[in-house]
């Protein structure tokens, strides 16, 4: 059985958040909430890799494709196909050639709840709709009107993984296992200690 205190989520702070110097901030956000931070790195990632991360879901594809379909119908626009493939084939060449536009920080952080928790903090994938007091919400302005006009991916700052499943797959994509590091912090002790033991000497 798993640990649930010791679920673990990634985190890719995108180009866009590099390059907006968001980086302490964004690390802030989710040290505060109690999420220990296990990995931590810097890379320009490759094509490759950034197909392989958004397709660890097999479903991916479809869901993604038809999703775009159903938004471009709600806002009395005529989608670029009626093939979810041929859509989702669009969105992930806009994703690959944002991903790999510049440097990004991959992030594994730990924690109960971790993959719920940061997704509550990051907020919604859409900076435009996303609530005031999350990530995209406070600090982005983009749309999925203004990146359809332009022609490219919504610039959200941030990748949060979607299930637990789906992290464990997308963090063994970009992290070899000696890259986690297991270690306690004083922190901890007020966390997931059952009697708050050692508080008082």
């Amino acid at each position: 059985m798993k640990d649930i205190k010791k679920e673990r989520t990634l985190i890719i702070i995108k180009p866009d958040g590099v390059q907006r110097s968001l980086i302490g901030e964004i690390v802030k956000r989710y040290e505060q909430c109690g999420l220990k931070l296990v990995g931590l790195k810097m890379v320009v990632p490759q094509n490759v890799l950034v197909e392989k991360h958004y397709l660890v879901d097999p479903e991916w594809r479809v869901k993604v494709g038809e999703k775009a379909i159903n938004s471009y119908r709600k806002k009395g626009k005529t989608p670029p196909s009626e093939d979810p493939l041929k859509v989702a084939e669009k969105v992930l060449n806009a994703l690959i050639k944002y991903m790999t536009s510049g440097p990004v920080i991959a992030m594994v952080w730990q924690g109960m709840h971790s993959v719920g928790i940061v997704r509550k903090i990051t907020g919604g994938t859409e900076p435009l709709t996303s609530d005031v007091g999350t990530i995209r919400g406070d600090f982005m302005i983009d749309s999925y009107e203004v990146s359809d006009i332009d022609g490219r991916a919504v610039r959200n700052l941030l990748h949060a993984s979607g299930s637990s499943e789906d992290a464990e797959k997308e963090i063994a994509l970009w992290f070899k296992p000696e890259e986690l590091i297991n270690y306690r912090l004083i922190g901890d002790a007020i966390l997931y200690d059952v009697n708050l033991d050692g508080i008082l000497e």
